[in-house]
């Protein structure tokens, strides 16, 4: 297939899964009545309204906290686009304002609202928020695909025969660098090389604790030693603050690109909206804008007689307003365009490059970290700003998110950081050194996704949570009878003995090593299971246990996407699959059980049935390993 035919599949592919998205939300959300939404976690309501204040950028911000479901699992997080509404007077949802979700802690939820006026119904009572379709993301999405097609004779039409078409990468002359301060192993500084003399693309395979995120911020100072400036992205707001207060560290000037609401505090001062404010011409800015308000209220203040003098008044004051709100426009620009020139790193989400800020503005190097979540529609969003392309990730962890079974099957859920490196072997280089886990933790997976090429450094080859204390435990159901069971309404999968177990397992590691201890060394332990079935059955037990009582706030218990780029000294997993079958479902997606044995330090615990799990070759082989290293039990065992 030509380069265009497989962009105009992606383009097909995009639009199916859009329509996926919308229909899960229609199903959920305009289809369902409040009550039914309220119980499903897509709504809250009623809300207690507890303040309104005004944060960063001048923008309104609302505190609410829900009455009601207080335990409900909920689909508000930070970053979402929700609908703030009023059912005052019996009309359902008459009055509604649109926002975008801060973030939510336990049962309050502060959100940043579109609105430059507080709306008069906000403390009427009987408020409610509600989840919305993300419409915008899949319009840019669009928007880059059909760009990218109909380019010819320029920058962009090369990088997609490069990505896409037969055209070979380029190298180039290594450029004249400063010295690299902070100390890399031979592996990273050859990545270093790899993005230092590529022309067209490069790509940084980091596999689990590998320093993915120290290398690639090394390659950007290096980059911007030679070009003064670059665009950094990453497909979610988290990526990007992680990167952007990693580069600011290094002491660059970096610039946060997005909504203030979507922001970690960390990465608070790096927005536009704060450097607008900290800017030495802000004060200015905002006389002129107090200015113009007065101005334009003076001019329609109540008038008793309204005849040809006051209407004439009204209108040089009008004038005036408006002569105003120009300068103050201009002077923007000006604080605006003075804060892009001036910055090292630009940093913002995929779909966040196509800010209004950034149209028309163009960078020699884009670099794509996490890649392998990345949906292609969404990496060429920057790629059109961009001359030269540097993606990072690992397509072996998990890959992006898609609504759309059909469209993933169709080649949606293949990224372009995967093409990139089946196509530019010679581009590709792979961090090889880890340095998060036990060289036995570490070692199933080296085997199974990378080459067996993975070496546990010598910081953590051999660290344990106790001295002589095995780094892995398998417990074995098979034969125990614990069948997994499926949520009618959710089909989401539990495993209620397998929990049961789980938690016994946690409570004796515990007494083991000994509360006190535990929180002296201050142990970090997670809890992982493919379902949220599971995930709400085993925060009741853990909730539930006089154990674990005093380690709560430091056990997190949840599904392999919530951990992703997280580590733990203690994980254990829960498989829950237990059936008749031998049918292993959303297990099948060996990338997601990667992630969570390779989030685990000094100790991985894992609970599952042999017969059913055994069936897939993944988890047969996984099975044969823990046997021969002797960290396998039968549940028997420790049953009777």
């Amino acid at each position: 297939m030509t380069a265009n035919s497989q962009l105009q599949q992606t383009l097909e592919l995009i639009q199916l899964e859009r329509q996926a998205d919308l229909e899960y939300y229609r199903q959920k959300v305009l289809l369902r009545s409040i009550s039914q939404r309220t119980k499903e976690g897509t709504t809250w309501y009623p809300l207690r309204f507890q303040r309104h204040y005004i944060g960063t950028g001048e923008r309104l911000i609302i505190e609410v906290e829900r009455t009601n479901h207080l335990d409900q699992p909920h689909a508000f997080q930070s970053g979402k686009s929700v609908s703030v509404f009023s059912n005052v007077g019996g009309k359902p949802e008459k009055n509604h304002v649109n926002g975008v979700v801060n973030f939510v802690r336990d049962n309050v939820m502060t959100i940043t609202l579109n609105s430059d006026d507080t709306p008069e119904w906000l403390e009427d009572g009987l408020l409610g928020v509600d989840v919305m379709f993300d419409e915008m993301s899949y319009r840019e999405m669009e928007f880059a695909l059909r760009e990218v097609m109909k380019a010819e004779d320029n920058r962009v039409a090369w990088l997609r025969e490069v990505l896409l078409g037969s055209t070979p990468a380029g190298t180039r002359a290594l450029p004249a660098v400063a010295t690299i301060e902070a100390p890399l192993n031979d592996s990273q500084r050859e990545a270093l090389h790899t993005v230092l003399a590529s022309a067209d693309v490069a790509f940084v395979h980091g596999p689990p604790g590998t320093g993915k995120t120290t290398t690639l911020v090394q390659a950007i100072i290096a980059t911007i030693q030679e070009e003064k400036q670059v665009l950094v992205c990453a497909p979610s707001n988290a990526a990007v603050d992680l990167l952007a207060d990693k580069l600011g560290q290094q002491g660059l000037n970096v610039l946060r690109i997005g909504h203030p609401a979507r922001v970690t505090e960390q990465a608070m001062s790096k927005t536009l909206d704060a450097r607008i404010a900290a800017h030495a011409q802000y004060g200015d800015l905002r006389d002129l804008r107090k200015r113009m308000e007065r101005v334009r209220g003076k001019a329609f203040k109540f008038k008793r007689h309204f005849g040809h003098h006051e209407r004439e008044e009204r209108r040089m004051l009008l004038q005036e307003a408006k002569l105003l709100k120009a300068d103050a426009d201009l002077l923007e620009f000006y604080i605006v365009n003075d804060l892009l020139q001036n910055s090292e790193a630009i940093c913002c989400t995929l779909v966040g490059s196509s800010h209004p800020t950034l149209r028309g503005k163009k960078f020699k190097t884009v670099f794509i970290d996490e890649a392998g979540q990345s949906l292609e529609p969404a990496c060429w969003i920057p790629l059109l700003r961009a001359q030269r392309a540097i993606f990072a990730g690992d397509h072996l962890q998990l890959p992006p998110t898609i609504k759309s079974a059909d469209a993933a099957k169709r080649g949606l859920a293949k990224t372009l950081f995967e093409k990139g490196i089946a196509r530019h072997p010679k581009h590709v280089s792979m961090l090889t050194v880890q340095y998060r886990m036990h060289e036995d933790i570490m070692a199933f997976s080296s085997r199974y996704f990378y080459h067996n090429e993975l070496v546990a450094h010598e910081s953590v080859r051999h660290a344990l949570l106790r001295p002589n204390q095995a780094p892995i435990l398998f417990i074995d159901t098979a034969g125990c009878g614990y069948t997994e069971k499926q949520d009618p309404e959710t089909l989401s999968r539990s495993n209620e003995e397998e929990a049961q177990l789980l938690i016994r397992q946690v409570e004796q590691l515990v007494e083991e090593v000994g509360v006190e201890e535990w929180i002296q060394e201050n142990i970090t332990f997670g809890i992982i299971t493919p379902y949220r079935a599971q995930v709400d059955y085993l925060v009741k037990l853990a909730e539930a246990s006089s154990i674990l009582e005093p380690l709560h706030g430091r056990i997190a218990i949840n599904t392999v996407d919530a951990f992703q780029g997280q580590e733990r000294d203690v994980i254990a997993i829960s498989f829950v699959r237990s059936n008749d079958k031998s049918e292993v479902g959303f297990l099948g997606d060996i990338r997601r059980t990667n992630v969570a044995m390779t989030r685990a330090r000094r100790k991985l615990i894992m609970i599952g049935d042999s017969a059913t799990l055994g069936a897939h070759p993944f988890y047969s082989e996984l099975i044969d390993y823990v046997q021969g290293k002797e960290y396998y039990k039968s549940a028997f065992e420790i049953l009777y």
